[in-house]
């Protein structure tokens, strides 16, 4: 391993993350006449990120790192190591601006030292859940030293710049912030696949493009599209205020689901912004090399993709077997059971997170289901969590081929998709893959349940699962009404990490651990 390129690539990451910060500052400087929070959440963030990463790629070029080609295991490693770089230097707007109790609190008096840490530790939590596209939070009257009794909303109370920034972060990192560096990075450094493949989720990403730099120009001009018009959608035919419209536009594409109100998307009761919203997450759970095929006017590419069909008709049937079970067990008629059925649909299955109604009381079978769509995640190449629909379904395929085998040992079995053979290595990778899943599933659950030991087993096993899958809220105790403010710091510790392993496709991060890579 080579650690100039690591530092490069890290320190140039750091340089371009602090645009965001300073644009960010400005907006809350001059649009919401938010000074004083504005200096104090994004000033010293600015500057630490442009400083620190300018003296990490100025020592690794200075090493001849630019002039390398960046290796597969490199890749690997720098979008690793980033992601937690960025979340943490991320989290420092919501702990100086008083999202939480932090240093400012404490010179005040109005914070402990214990409070302070214990403020830094949840803002670290709320920006890997942003920059993860979770969606959980733990902005709470027992967190937040802004949430005084007179607000009746601790959410909605929070300062508009530091909203704004917690929706931008789940915007950023719904795309990928490393992958947002390979429009500057692929100018130096070759090997950029190896980076996008590492970063993108599910394992179907292809070089739509001659260049690397191409493809990501193209990947984030599809992506702001969406999202402006959905922002133009929800403004004008959503009556929404433009404030909304702008952070939940900034939340539905990532399909992250961060809200501006504690009640989230239940707060507007809008059928209009409901069906928006659906629209467009469903929209995030496809694969986006398919909307390059329909630019390109290829439709019968797009519209023959095994994966999109079997996502389609996924949310289809889950939500009608919703809508019969809401109907039979609830006092709703088929019309209300249907919006919410159709909406927690789309929005568990594509691990955005946003409730149009509290589903945590909902029947035992339609539980299931969402736990069911929770765990199995959209498309692969999407911005969505969880499983991806491709890797179960390439999974049930090699699993089929090997009954065949035991059937007709002579045969030749091979395992397509769309008409095209997948190769033995992408077959194990998917195993490995799915294997890594289950035993961090498992592990995280116990280590859970043992902190938690007043959380019944549903919460628990939901609280994992959500975390790994990049989902949001959990069922239980912690369903969409609740925040997670009650969870001890090792538990948003421990989340946290299933967060990032979750975002990175586990096998990005576990690398980590291996020896070898690190040796030169």
């Amino acid at each position: 391993m080579r650690n100039d390129i690591l530092a490069f690539v890290v320190g140039w990451t750091l340089v371009l993350f602090s645009a965001p910060l300073l644009l960010l500052m400005l907006t809350g400087i001059l649009v919401f006449a938010e000074v004083e929070v504005s200096l104090k959440a994004f000033l010293f963030p600015v500057i630490f990120s442009a400083g620190v990463g300018k003296l990490l790629y100025t020592w690794g070029e200075k090493n001849g790192a630019s002039g390398d080609r960046l290796r597969d295991r490199e890749a690997f490693a720098a979008v690793a190591l980033g992601w937690p770089v960025v979340v943490a230097i991320g989290a420092l707007p919501f702990w100086l601006g008083g999202m939480f109790h932090g240093p400012f609190e404490l010179y005040s008096g109005d914070s402990n030292i214990s409070e302070v840490l214990g403020g830094y530790i949840r803002s670290f939590f709320e920006s890997m859940s942003g920059f993860t596209t979770t969606g959980a939070t733990v902005i709470d009257p027992r967190t937040s030293p802004v949430c005084q009794p007179v607000i009746p909303d601790c959410i909605n109370g929070q300062a508009k710049v530091l909203l704004l920034w917690r929706s931008l972060t789940q915007w950023l990192g719904g795309m990928g912030i490393i992958m947002l560096g390979m429009l500057l990075l692929a100018r130096y450094l070759g090997g950029g696949m190896s980076m996008a493949q590492a970063e993108l989720t599910g394992p179907s990403l292809s070089r739509l493009r001659p260049r690397i730099q191409s493809t990501a120009i193209m990947l984030w001009g599809i992506y702001s599209a969406f999202t402006v018009v959905e922002i133009i959608l929800l403004f004008f035919v959503g009556d929404m205020s433009l404030f909304d419209s702008v952070n939940h536009g900034l939340t539905t594409m990532p399909t992250g689901g961060f809200g501006t109100y504690d009640a989230g998307v239940m707060h507007f009761d809008s059928v209009a912004v409901e069906w928006i919203i659906i629209f467009f997450m469903v929209a995030a759970g496809i694969n986006f090399s398919l909307y390059h095929f329909i630019m390109i006017k290829e439709w019968k590419t797009a519209a023959r993709d095994q994966e999109m069909q079997v996502y389609l008709g996924l949310l289809v049937l889950a939500t009608i077997v919703i809508t019969l079970n809401l109907m039979l067990y609830s006092e709703w008629e088929m019309g209300t059971a249907f919006r919410h059925a159709a909406f927690q649909a789309a929005s568990i299955g594509t691990s955005t997170g946003y409730a149009s109604s509290d589903f945590a009381i909902w029947p035992t079978l339609s539980l299931i289901i969402l736990l069911f769509m929770m765990i199995v995640g959209a498309s692969a190449g999407s911005t969505c969590g969880g499983l991806k629909i491709l890797r179960l379904r390439i999974a049930y395929l090699l699993a089929r081929r090997e009954i065949s085998r035991i059937a007709s040992p002579r045969k030749v079995h091979l395992v397509r998709l769309n008409g095209e053979v997948v190769p033995d290595d992408k077959l194990w990778m998917i195993v490995g893959m799915l294997s890594w899943w289950a035993v961090l599933s498992m592990a995280s659950i116990i280590l859970l349940a043992i902190i938690e030991t007043s959380l019944d087993l549903e919460t628990v096993i939901s609280v994992a699962i959500s975390a790994l899958g990049n989902t949001g809220p959990a069922l239980g105790s912690l369903g969409p009404t609740q925040t997670w403010a009650g969870l001890h710091w090792t538990s948003l510790l421990v989340t946290s990490a299933l967060m990032w392993l979750g975002r990175l496709e586990l096998l990005t991060v576990i690398v980590l651990v291996s020896l070898r890579i690190w040796k030169e």
